[in-house]
């Protein structure tokens, strides 16, 4: 039987090849089969189906759950709703982030528009952004272009990264503020490359807001070393935690600049109704400011928890695994030679999502047909790509991919 590239990429794992493009070594790689299969033992998943849409939404792991009902139970036998302290610790440790910096949010779209609104825009600035942008980071800008007068240059991503930077700076004018773009688009899962963004931003004095909603759990982030101002990310998707749980990274410096709209309790740094006039004596110097009010002391103790899962088997393990299952089903896809794949070949402009099409079934026949194989994946007709899109993590394996394969040989 021909060895094939797929069978390479497989077989990498073990003598860790592929840790070069994690910036890992081969020491760091993690055991091959016996310890993922015992990962996969603590996702309560379906087994009858597989589970190819973590894009979208990332099952929790048991500990995960366990958290959130031990702080549901907790806080409803006290009476005490607790904080989430604690919480805003571990996801700011987990991006490498200080306290200050983190604010807690509902998820990644919250915190785009904090960021959107917050800035000091005026009519006729400009804001450079993809077209292959999820409905969250697009709507917030178009509403503030149709509301204040801003001007949106969507730019095309590349087919490599450098390709990505050189399309981003010829949008640029002397008019542009702000490089309001993806970390990982939704769309393909190509993985802008965000230090070059970060050095444009630095060339042209501009603001770098990234919608990192898949880059947290995939990628072995640290954001301060990364550079960016804003970074909004959820904790529902790749993280693993549960829904109604994100955080927004805000560089330090920058908590001045951005305006906070939406105040409450916690948000503030002192206030007096009986004043004359009524007064408000400024902000609470924290990211804190612009997470106000009560939060849900069980969902962000179960965000925690997923911080603290991803972090017991290593970040930089996690990141590796991902690679290797994305390049897996890549040159598994490449090999059966009938699908347009839309995803970047360049290595480092993919890792956890590849999307493809055919020229003679459409996406959503395809997709049908997937789903009645027992395979959960997500359509992308964003973007006019009619697409499908398939997305791994550290609970899939490779003889689930060798299935969706089988699968799509046939089509």
């Amino acid at each position: 039987m021909e060895f094939s590239r797929r069978d390479f990429v497989k077989g990498a794992m073990a003598s860790g090849l592929l840790a070069k493009v994690s910036q890992t070594t081969a020491k760091e790689v993690w055991k091959p089969k016996d310890d993922w299969e015992k990962v996969r033992k603590q996702f309560p998943l379906q087994s009858e189906r597989i589970y190819l849409n973590n894009g979208t939404f990332g099952p929790s792991p048991t500990p995960v759950l366990e958290a959130i009902k031990a702080s549901l139970t907790d806080t409803n036998t006290s009476g005490e709703y607790g904080h989430t302290t604690e919480a805003r610790k571990e996801l700011a440790a987990f991006v490498g982030a200080k306290e200050e910096e983190i604010s807690l949010t509902h998820n990644t779209t919250e915190g785009i528009n904090i960021v959107c609104w917050g800035l000091p825009l005026k009519a006729g600035d400009e804001v450079v952004i993809s077209l292959h942008e999820h409905v969250g980071n697009a709507l917030p800008w178009l509403n503030r272009a149709k509301l204040h007068g801003i001007v949106l240059k969507p730019i095309m991503p590349g087919k490599t990264a450098d390709e990505t930077i050189s399309n981003i700076e010829a949008a640029i004018t002397p008019k542009t503020r702000v490089l309001a773009l993806p970390h990982i688009t939704c769309t393909t899962g190509q993985v802008f490359p965000l230090e070059g963004i970060v050095t444009l931003a630095k060339k042209y004095n501009l603001f770098t807001a990234i919608d990192g909603a898949h880059g947290p759990g995939t990628l072995n982030l640290n954001l301060p070393e990364l550079g960016v101002d804003f970074y909004s990310s959820s904790c529902h998707k790749w993280m693993l935690g549960p829904n109604g749980t994100g955080f927004l990274y805000i560089k330090e410096e920058l908590l001045d600049t951005l305006q906070a709209y939406h105040v409450g309790a916690y948000s503030d740094a002192g206030w007096d109704m009986f004043a004359s006039p009524p007064e408000l004596n400024g902000y609470n110097p924290t990211a804190h400011r612009f997470d106000y009010a009560s939060q849900s002391t069980p969902l962000y103790t179960g965000a925690a928890a997923a911080a603290h899962f991803h972090s017991e088997i290593g970040k930089a393990k996690i990141d590796n695994r991902i690679r290797e299952l994305n390049s897996y089903f890549f040159e598994g896809l490449k090999e059966i030679g009938k699908f347009e794949i839309l995803t970047p070949e360049e290595p480092e402009s993919r890792i956890c999502m590849v999307s493809f099409k055919s020229p003679d079934k459409g996406y959503r026949e395809i997709g049908q047909l997937l789903s009645k194989n027992k395979f959960r994946v997500r359509l992308v007709p964003e973007s006019k790509l009619d697409a499908v899109r398939i997305s791994t993590h550290i609970y899939n394996s490779f003889e689930e991919i060798d299935r969706l394969l089988k699968v799509l040989e046939n089509v």
